[in-house]
Protein backbone atom coordinates (compact mmCIF):
# COMPACT_ATOMS: atom_id res chain seq x y z
CA UNK A 1 0.00 0.00 0.00
CA UNK A 2 1.55 3.36 -1.35
CA UNK A 3 0.29 6.24 0.80
CA UNK A 4 -0.25 9.53 -1.13
CA UNK A 5 1.32 12.92 0.14
CA UNK A 6 -1.94 13.99 1.43
CA UNK A 7 -2.44 10.85 3.20
CA UNK A 8 1.15 11.20 4.50
CA UNK A 9 0.59 14.76 5.86
CA UNK A 10 -2.21 13.42 7.56
CA UNK A 11 -0.81 10.70 9.15
CA UNK A 12 1.83 13.29 10.06
CA UNK A 13 -0.35 15.50 11.80
CA UNK A 14 -1.54 12.55 13.65
CA UNK A 15 1.78 11.43 14.46
CA UNK A 16 2.81 15.03 15.86
CA UNK A 17 0.85 14.70 18.89
CA UNK A 18 2.11 11.41 20.02
CA UNK A 19 5.01 10.24 21.57
CA UNK A 20 7.71 7.71 20.31
CA UNK A 21 6.41 4.29 21.93
CA UNK A 22 9.68 2.43 21.05
CA UNK A 23 13.44 3.07 21.51
CA UNK A 24 15.82 1.28 19.33
CA UNK A 25 19.56 1.47 20.48
CA UNK A 26 22.92 -0.57 19.98
CA UNK A 27 20.43 -3.47 20.03
CA UNK A 28 19.56 -2.36 16.95
CA UNK A 29 16.56 -3.97 15.35
CA UNK A 30 15.94 -7.34 16.40
CA UNK A 31 13.17 -10.34 16.07
CA UNK A 32 11.68 -9.27 19.54
CA UNK A 33 11.63 -5.47 18.42
CA UNK A 34 10.11 -6.37 15.33
CA UNK A 35 7.50 -8.06 17.02
CA UNK A 36 7.03 -5.74 19.18
CA UNK A 37 6.43 -3.09 16.57
CA UNK A 38 4.10 -5.20 14.75
CA UNK A 39 2.01 -5.60 18.39
CA UNK A 40 1.54 -1.97 18.40
CA UNK A 41 0.81 -1.75 14.99
CA UNK A 42 -1.68 -3.67 14.94
CA UNK A 43 -3.41 -2.15 18.28
CA UNK A 44 -2.63 1.24 17.14
CA UNK A 45 -1.98 1.88 13.40
CA UNK A 46 0.51 4.56 13.84
CA UNK A 47 3.67 4.08 15.98
CA UNK A 48 6.59 6.49 16.53
CA UNK A 49 10.23 5.25 16.92
CA UNK A 50 12.94 6.77 18.39
CA UNK A 51 16.33 5.40 17.27
CA UNK A 52 19.38 6.37 19.97
CA UNK A 53 22.70 7.90 18.59
CA UNK A 54 25.05 5.19 20.17
CA UNK A 55 23.00 2.84 17.77
CA UNK A 56 22.81 4.38 14.70
CA UNK A 57 24.85 6.79 12.39
CA UNK A 58 21.82 6.60 9.35
CA UNK A 59 18.33 6.56 10.39
CA UNK A 60 16.56 6.34 7.08
CA UNK A 61 17.96 2.87 6.56
CA UNK A 62 17.08 1.24 9.94
CA UNK A 63 13.26 2.71 9.71
CA UNK A 64 12.70 1.20 6.05
CA UNK A 65 14.40 -1.97 7.32
CA UNK A 66 11.76 -2.20 10.09
CA UNK A 67 8.94 -1.08 8.28
CA UNK A 68 9.86 -3.84 5.54
CA UNK A 69 10.26 -6.47 8.28
CA UNK A 70 6.71 -5.03 10.13
CA UNK A 71 5.44 -5.14 6.64
CA UNK A 72 4.70 -1.12 7.17
CA UNK A 73 4.89 1.80 5.87
CA UNK A 74 7.05 4.48 6.55
CA UNK A 75 5.42 7.92 6.68
CA UNK A 76 8.50 9.87 7.74
CA UNK A 77 11.99 10.39 9.32
CA UNK A 78 11.85 13.23 11.51
CA UNK A 79 15.61 13.98 12.96
CA UNK A 80 16.06 10.51 14.70
CA UNK A 81 12.21 9.70 14.92
CA UNK A 82 10.52 7.79 12.12
CA UNK A 83 6.85 6.78 12.12
CA UNK A 84 5.17 3.92 10.84
CA UNK A 85 1.75 3.30 9.68
CA UNK A 86 -0.30 -0.41 9.04
CA UNK A 87 -4.29 -0.62 8.59
CA UNK A 88 -4.99 -2.99 11.29
CA UNK A 89 -6.38 -6.01 10.72
CA UNK A 90 -9.55 -6.31 12.79
CA UNK A 91 -9.80 -3.00 14.12
CA UNK A 92 -9.76 0.32 11.87
CA UNK A 93 -9.01 3.46 14.01
CA UNK A 94 -7.55 5.89 11.49
CA UNK A 95 -9.58 6.44 8.35
CA UNK A 96 -7.13 8.09 5.53
CA UNK A 97 -8.82 11.30 3.68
Amino acid sequence: MALNSKQRSYLMSLASKEKAMFQVGKEGITPEVCEAVSEALEAHELVKIKLLKNGYDEVKEPSRTLAERTRAELVTVIGRTAVLYRPSKEKKRIVLP
